[in-house]
C-alpha cells in the first residue's frame, strides 16, 4: 500500500481522543510486522489506550532520530461534514476524512516509507513513535518518553509530524488544563441565605482567570514571535445548577492556560489555585481541583544541529513559532531536541471536510527518506 492507501484505513479506524486506540494500533503492529519490523506496547494508565514504538536498525547505537505520530482525533460532530468523516473522500488532489492532516497523514508517511527504510544500510536508527490522545493536551506521550531509555540508545533528535506545510517549527506555547469542582449548599433560592451558591462561589474564580489575564496582557512578561506574545488564561466550559428557583450546590468549570516558552504553565496556576483555597477556607465551600493535562513549551535554539537537518532534508526554511502546542515540548524536556514538521496545513484541522493533498503526502514521504540517507 502507498501512502494514501494507508490512509484511508488509518481514518476508517474512528480512533476519537479520549476512546480506546486499541484498533489503530493493532493496524500499524501489524503492517510493521508483516516487513518484520518488531515494536513495543506501552500501556496507558486508562487500560484501553496505548502507545506504540519501534526501530528499524540498531535500536542499542545513539544518535538515531525519532518520528512522531499520535494516532487521536478530534470528534467529528460538525454539521457541514459533506461526507463520512470517517471515509477517506477525494476530490481532486484533497483527500478529505477526520485526521487526514491531522494528523493520520504524517503517520501513513512513516508508514508507507517502512520499505525504503529498511533498504538502506542504517548506521544510525529511525525510531517510530506512535503516541495517543495527544488531542487531550499530550497524555499519552509521557508514558512513553519514560520508557524511552529501556528501548533505544539516546537519538539525536525528534521530528514531531504536525502540520506545518513541512516547514520545522523550533517554539511554541506549552499548556495546561484544570478542572475546578467546587460544592456549596442546596436550598429554595426564596431563602438564599440559608444556602451557598456555588455558582456565586465560581464567580470569584472566574474573576481571577480573567484578571490574571488581563494583568498577563499588560505586563508579560513577553515574547514578541508569538501571537499573541504574552501567556493566556482562559475559562473554556462551565456548568452548575438544575432551575433557576434552586440554589446550586455544583458548580465545575474547566479553564486552561498557555504559557510561552521559559515559563511553567503550572506557575501561572497558582493565583487561581489559591483563590479556591480561600474560597474553601473563608467561604465555606468545598473546592476540588485536577489537572486534565500539562505539557511544556518547545524552545530549540537556532543554531541546534536538528534545524540544519530539518532545513536540509525539507529543503524549506524554519517556520519559527506556532501558537498550537504539540508533544515536541515533551520531548525536548526529556533531553531530545525537537522540531515540529509535517504535510498540510493546521488550518484545516479541527474543522469540518478536513483534508491532506495527495502531494503533500508524496513530499512528505520523499522528505523522510531522505533523513533515513542521511543515516547511512
Amino acid at each position: 500500500m502507498n501512502a494514501k492507501e494507508i490512509l484511508a484505513q488509518l481514518v476508517a479506524i474512528p480512533s476519537v481522543v479520549g476512546t480506546s486506540n486499541g484498533a489503530i494500533v493493532d493496524f500499524i503492529r501489524g503492517w510493521l510486522g508483516e516487513r518484520n519490523v518488531s515494536s513495543t506496547i506501552i500501556a496507558g494508565p486508562e487500560g484501553d489506550r496505548f502507545n506504540l514504538f519501534a526501530t528499524i536498525g540498531d535500536a542499542s547505537v545513539a544518535g538515531g532520530y525519532v518520528l512522531s505520530g499520535h494516532t487521536d482525533v478530534v470528534p467529528a460532530q460538525e454539521a457541514t461534514w459533506t461526507s463520512d468523516p470517517f471515509a477517506l473522500k477525494q476530490d481532486g488532489e484533497r483527500l478529505i476524512g477526520r485526521g487526514a492532516v491531522d494528523m493520520k497523514g504524517f503517520v501513513s508517511c512513516m508508514l508507507a516509507a517502512v520499505p525504503a527504510f529498511l533498504e538502506k544500510r542504517l548506521d544510525r536508527p529511525l525510531h517510530l513513535a506512535f503516541s495517543y490522545d495527544e488531542e487531550a493536551g499530550c497524555r499519552g506521550m509521557p508514558h512513553l518518553i519514560e520508557r524511552l531509555p529501556s528501548l533505544c540508545a539516546p537519538p539525536a533528535g525528534c521530528i514531531v509530524g504536525e502540520p506545518t506545510n513541512m516547514r520545522a517549527v523550533l517554539r511554541h506555547k506549552g499548556k495546561m488544563a484544570a478542572r475546578l469542582s467546587m460544592t456549596g449548599r442546596s436550598g429554595h433560592s426564596s431563602r438564599p441565605e440559608l444556602g451557598l451558591n456555588a455558582i456565586h462561589g465560581m464567580a470569584d474564580i472566574i474573576a481571577c482567570i480573567r484578571d490574571e489575564a488581563a494583568r498577563h496582557t499588560r505586563e508579560g512578561p513577553f515574547n514578541p514571535i508569538f501571537e499573541p506574545p504574552c501567556s493566556t488564561l482562559q475559562a473554556g466550559v462551565i456548568s452548575g445548577g438544575s432551575a433557576v428557583n434552586v440554589i446550586p450546590a455544583h458548580c465545575a468549570l474547566d479553564m486552561e492556560i498557555r504559557a510561552i516558552p521559559g515559563v511553567d504553565p503550572m506557575s501561572l496556576f497558582g493565583p487561581v489555585e489559591r483563590a479556591a483555597r480561600r474560597l474553601g477556607a473563608e467561604g465555606g465551600y468545598q473546592v476540588e481541583t485536577t489537572i486534565l493535562s500539562s505539557y511544556p513549551g518547545l524552545d530549540l535554539r537556532n543554531d541546534d544541529p536538528l534545524v540544519a537537518l530539518a532545513e536540509s532534508i525539507s529543503g524549506k526554511p524554519n517556520a519559527g513559532a506556532v501558537s498550537f502546542g504539540t508533544e515536541a515540548g515533551l520531548y525536548q524536556k526529556a533531553g531530545i531536541p525537537a522540531v515540529v514538521c509535517g504535510p498540510g496545513d493546521i488550518a484545516r484541522a479541527h474543522r469540518a471536510n478536513e483534508f491532506i493533498l495527495e502531494s503533500e503526502l508524496a513530499e512528505c514521504q520523499a522528505v523522510l527518506e531522505r533523513l533515513a540517507e542521511r543515516l547511512c
